[in-house]
């Protein structure tokens, strides 16, 4: 990644991703969701774009999900908004002082998020909410871009397999954006599993579905005590 596209402001790299047409799968996918709607939201006014980042820009906890969804973030162009999953997730954030309110309705909510941020490895909503790897790839540098400006956050909380596995990835690369790495090898993707350097740690959650949720896979326990440990590792209690 080129100095000049890191020293470019948030808003720039926003704006990027928003315009973004790069997966004709993609693109046709959630312009397909956003024309067609859900019958609970016709009279709503779909995002159906690219969703970027969100949250406080003095990133200490930086959080990595897999994809927006349909009728959620890509509805209302915010992460984790408007569906069961960012319910899940503010309540947690909330509850741990990382949120000022535990709901997350629509973009102009005001949801504000304390040293805290939420990206996706995808911003588009897939079918299936599959991304296919050429998908992930396309959107990588966008990630990549993302994880240089929160490069000094002591927290990475990776929501999922896919996600986990993307931030080890760049976290390994050479040319990547963080220099230290732990002197252990990463550890497979576990609910609470972590993987730390002196400067960082990235700490594994299931991700807060409805498929997990609903079933008891992830309950609310389990997943205030990934950010209860978030905020030991800040050296808040």
């Amino acid at each position: 990644m080129a100095k000049a596209q890191r020293a470019r402001s948030w808003t720039a790299l926003e704006k990027e991703i928003v315009r973004c047409r790069r997966c004709p799968r993609l693109v046709d996918h959630r312009e397909d969701v956003a024309r067609v709607k859900r019958r609970a939201y016709l009279d709503d006014d779909y995002w159906g774009k690219p969703v970027p980042s969100f949250g406080d820009h003095r990133v200490e906890v930086f959080i990595v999900g897999l994809a927006p969804g349909a009728h959620g973030a890509n509805r209302t162009g915010r992460m984790f908004t408007g569906d069961s999953s960012g319910d899940f997730l503010f309540r947690a954030l909330h509850e741990h002082g990382l949120a000022n309110q535990p709901e997350c309705k629509h973009r102009r909510d005001g949801l504000k998020l304390h040293r805290t941020r939420i990206t996706n490895v995808v911003r588009c909503v897939p079918p299936g909410n599959r991304p296919v790897a050429a998908e992930v790839e396309t959107c990588r540098g966008f990630f990549y871009e993302e994880l240089h400006r929160v490069r000094t956050a002591p927290v990475v909380v990776a929501l999922g397999k896919l996600a986990w596995d993307e931030v080890v990835r760049l976290w390994k690369d050479p040319e990547g954006p963080w220099e230290s790495l732990p002197e252990s090898p990463p550890p497979r993707f576990a609910h609470g599993a972590e993987w730390a350097s002196p400067d960082r740690t990235l700490i594994g959650s299931y991700h807060p579905s409805r498929q997990n949720t609903q079933t008891g896979r992830l309950t609310r326990a389990m997943f205030s005590k990934i950010f209860r440990r978030a905020n030991e590792i800040r050296g808040i209690s």
